[in-house]
């Protein structure tokens, strides 16, 4: 399961572009999981525009997760679903999913990834490592001590989000990040493409540096 880059497409920063659209454009930029992200559609338009995201995602081998709504997950065939800490317990959410099925979690805490884990997690979420404004909810960063301390206390893939752009990956991948996650460095880019790639690059070129 590649984590490296994970995009979570957001229609509203995208300068006119669709979920899918935002979901091609930045595999083609190496994109490695594409994240279906939208508080504001209802449940059929989400599974619609979910079936879009799947084909696309078929085709390229990428990885397709849904953002909090199991039910919608499942109905679209995406490869897993994302959880808040408001949202389905893991446990839960992994008796009622088929199998196999990926369940990431966000996190703020080394309790509460340590939970996840034994809940069934397949990857947590460190969220936000920094402060952002591209959700409403995510609340102040945790920093890159509190992704350390969570990297060393789990053993699934931990995932960094929040703030995260192409001057810091370097820094949060060094921090013991499997993988970062983006809404607006790439979904918000001129050139979704671009931008995906030299993200990829980047997280590329720390992974080798932390290797070596």
């Amino acid at each position: 399961m590649n984590l490296d880059l994970y995009v979570i497409t957001d229609e509203t920063i995208a300068a006119g572009h669709t979920h899918a659209e935002i979901a091609r454009l930045a595999i083609a930029g190496g994109a490695d999981v594409i994240q279906l992200r939208d508080k504001a559609c209802g449940r059929d338009i989400l599974c619609r525009i979910g079936r879009e995201i799947r084909e696309i995602t078929r085709e390229t081998g990428t990885l397709f997760i849904v953002n909090d709504l199991l039910d919608v997950a499942i109905s679209c065939g995406a490869d897993g679903v994302h959880l808040g800490q408001g949202d389905m317990r893991v446990d839960a959410a992994r008796r009622a999913a088929p199998r196999p099925f990926v369940i990431g979690v966000s996190v703020g805490s080394v309790r509460e990834a340590v939970a996840a884990e034994d809940g069934g997690a397949d990857y947590v979420a460190v969220s936000p490592v920094f402060s952002t404004t591209s959700k409403d909810d995510a609340g102040p960063g945790h920093g890159l001590a509190a992704l350390r301390e969570i990297r060393a206390e789990v053993s699934i893939p931990v995932i960094a989000i929040g703030g995260i752009s192409r001057d810091n990956v370097g820094a949060v991948i060094r921090a013991g990040a499997d993988g970062i996650a983006v809404i607006s460095a790439v979904a918000g880019q001129p050139d979704i493409t671009a931008a995906a790639r030299d993200l990829k690059d980047r997280i590329t070129a720390a992974k080798q540096e932390c290797r070596r």
